[in-house]
């Protein structure tokens, strides 16, 4: 009976009599973790309304305009980048520059194209190029770079087609000479303050030729443009 009666008995039946507190010695600290809101929860943008992520983007895009046209020692630009800015450039430029062509007897149709891959795939070549040689930005922080400088000459486009609307004589064609170079010194002086400091001290003139060779071809076909008939 007496080994009935101990095993009837819960097998940690004296520990309720202990008291942690009174006879143990408990040392250390626990700690309760609180939730708090984190840096990305308050820069969430899941559930802001489309309206103002619109606008976040474009007021973004506008001061990358303002870099490039004001360009400084800034890493805004390389830091938050982008292709929206340049796409917009690119389509622009190539949209104005469809109107004309060489031989009368095409409708410059072609032209969008060749503006399209001329940029883009200019802007590859030389970002490849400025990696090869031991660049430290990234690849689309080149090509963010490369396509917002292209806005000088996209503003020069402008000029151009409406110095045109008055005649395509000696008088307009100095005047767009003259456009057409401090745009084209703009881009190059822009993008090469963005990426002579990315590239090692010995090769930046190795980085500068082919960003200058790219925004010539680009100056070149706004110099040379003249509205079909």
């Amino acid at each position: 009976m007496a080994e009935v009666d101990e095993l009837s008995k819960p097998m940690f039946a004296g520990l309720s009599d202990v008291s942690i507190s009174g006879d143990i010695p408990v040392e250390g600290e626990i700690n309760v973790p609180v939730g708090t809101p984190s840096h990305d929860d308050e820069h969430s943008t899941l559930d802001e309304p489309v309206k103002d992520t619109i606008l976040r983007d474009l007021k973004a895009v506008g001061k990358k305009f303002v870099h490039v046209m004001y360009p400084k020692k800034s890493s805004a630009l390389l830091r938050d980048w982008d292709l929206w800015g340049p796409l917009l450039l690119c389509v622009t430029l190539a949209l104005m520059l469809q109107g004309g062509s060489v031989d009368s007897k095409e409708d410059g149709g072609p032209q969008f194209a060749e503006v399209f891959v001329i940029i883009w795939f200019g802007s590859v070549i030389i970002t490849l190029n400025s990696k090869l040689l031991g660049g430290t930005i990234s690849f689309f922080q080149s090509l963010c770079v490369l396509g917002y400088c292209i806005m000088p000459l996209t503003v020069a486009m402008v000029v151009c087609r409406l110095v045109l609307l008055g005649g395509s004589g000696m008088v307009s064609f100095i005047v767009r000479l003259i456009v057409v170079t401090a745009s084209f010194s703009w881009s190059t002086f822009a993008s090469t303050a963005f990426l002579a400091d990315s590239q090692p001290s010995n090769r930046k003139a190795l980085v500068v030729y082919p960003v200058f060779l790219f925004y010539f071809v680009i100056g070149w076909m706004i110099l040379t443009f003249s509205p079909s008939a």
